[in-house]
């Protein structure tokens, strides 16, 4: 079993900058502990404790200072840099990136493989400066004063300290985190997800490589869950702090910050998707359901973008259980082409009982089906009723028939907090119309299929700004 040093500090601190061979402990005094993620890959971290944690927090402080000084297009630059290493082929940390992902993330090498492809593209300097200038009408706010409203100047300054608490369901997320924290001119503690340690730790020896002022304002360090005096003394150093998780995760975050750091949350959301009748004539179904398999399979289904439920409109040539049955078809072909990690246990219990429900009404004969191979590979069951139901992860996926696609919203009207993305194809014209009630309803996000897996870097995540909202305004009123 291989032991990977998952964190990053920076310098002047114990544990300064390992690397892929270093010593598997900190200096060689400090504490350290493992933790088994999968039956091939250990990750070791340094064991803080809250003195040590003040340390980390304070030097990243001082670090940070240099990011005001520094211009937004070599900040790009050098994230762009960093980035595009994990795109190249016969670079040796995209490489180490393919290896350790599989096991650190519970992922096929196949979908290892297009998860880094699809995350790293927004890591590319072309990205991050479409980013910019998504977010800022005039990005020079975030090099100095700007002309304002009423003849004042504005400017957008950096936090003292940005805290990223990651979550471990999706690799590569924390990088994105962690780059938008350093293009607001905050230095960036990220406390990582288990299944998500790996990434961060590796784009920040990019970023040491080809920017070491930039990298001594990162710090990749984790800590257990109950190690409740640690996680007190960061967040009462953060100037802003940034949440990935379930509702319990934010509540829990947010009683234990003080009163006057901000909270950013990216709490528990769901993706579903409709399928207009258009969609559903002549070889387009085909197409329709394989790119509707693909979003269902990347990442697992483990992200808030991935598709549980969709909704098939009734009257077009192929019925909706006619459809059930392409995707089915579908989820065999993409399996072959990006097979299943192996389902966490919890996962495997609820998708086996799930199946043995409604094989049991199958039998019945009240119309439902279900579509499925021998292992827990991936799992379709249509449902004649078209209420939503949430699906169990592993790549199960429910399809709803519905008369007609102006229901759907309906449907959602209780699911406000819990929405975010929403794939529409084969609306025709009624597509504008759609899309005006479904961001009524609470969805953030309305795209393609095709598209649905990979939101651009410049989204508005869970309907908010991801750049804008990590930094801090200053106005000069100017007689």
């Amino acid at each position: 079993m291989r032991t990977f040093p998952a964190w990053w500090l920076p310098p002047g601190l114990p544990g300064d900058g390992p690397s892929l061979d270093a010593s598997l402990s900190v200096d060689g005094r400090a504490p350290t502990s493992t933790v088994s993620v999968g039956d091939s890959l250990r990750l070791r971290f340094p064991t803080p404790d809250p003195a040590f944690a003040r340390r980390v927090c304070d030097r990243l402080a001082e670090a940070g200072a240099c990011l005001r000084e520094r211009r937004t297009d070599a900040l790009v630059a050098s994230l762009g840099r960093a980035g595009a290493r994990f795109l190249d082929p016969a670079d040796p940390l995209r490489k180490a990136a393919l290896d350790l992902l599989p096991a650190a993330a519970g992922l096929s090498p196949a979908m290892a493989r297009e998860v880094l492809n699809g995350m790293a593209r927004d890591w590319t300097a072309d990205r991050l400066t479409r980013l910019v200038r998504a977010q800022f009408a005039d990005p020079g706010v975030l090099d100095g004063f700007r002309p304002g409203p009423g003849g004042s100047r504005v400017r957008a300054f950096g936090r003292r300290l940005i805290v990223q608490l990651g979550a471990g369901n999706v690799a590569g997320v924390s990088v994105g985190g962690m780059a938008r924290a350093l293009l607001a001119r905050s230095p960036v503690l990220l406390k990582p997800g288990l299944h998500d340690a790996v990434l961060p730790v590796l784009y920040a020896r990019a970023l040491a490589d080809c920017d070491p002022e930039l990298s001594a304002a990162v710090a990749v360090l984790y800590w257990p869950g109950g190690a409740a005096a640690v996680e007190a003394e960061v967040l009462a150093r953060a100037g802003l702090v940034v949440v990935y998780g379930g509702g319990d995760t934010v509540e829990a975050v947010r009683a234990n910050l003080p009163a006057t750091t901000p909270l950013v949350a990216y709490a528990h959301r769901v993706g579903v998707a409709l399928v207009g009748r258009e969609a559903l004539a002549g070889g387009r179904a085909e197409r329709t359901a394989l790119d509707a398999a693909r979003a269902a399979a990347t990442f697992d289904q483990r992200g808030c973008v991935s598709p549980h439920l969709f909704w098939v409109e009734e009257g077009g040539e192929i019925t909706p259980a006619g459809w059930a049955a392409r995707l089915a078809a579908a989820m065999a072909e993409v399996e072959r082409d990006l097979p299943a990690g192996p389902s966490p246990p919890e996962v495997a219990s609820q998708l086996q009982q799930l199946r043995g429900t409604w094989e049991l009404k199958q039998a019945a004969g009240d119309g439902a089906s279900v579509f499925r191979p021998p292992g827990l590979e991936w799992t379709v069951v249509y449902d004649r009723d078209p209420a939503f139901s949430p699906s169990c992860l592993g790549r199960f996926v429910w399809v709803k028939p519905v008369p007609d696609l102006e229901q759907v919203a309906g449907l959602l009207a209780g699911l406000r907090p819990f929405l975010q993305t929403a794939a529409l194809c084969g609306a025709g014209g009624r597509a504008p119309s759609l899309v005006e009630q479904l961001g009524g309803v609470g969805v953030s996000r309305v795209t393609s299929l095709r598209r649905m897996p990979w939101p651009p870097a410049w989204w508005h995540h869970d309907g908010d700004d991801p750049l804008r909202g990590l930094v801090r305004w200053v106005d000069w009123e100017v007689e």
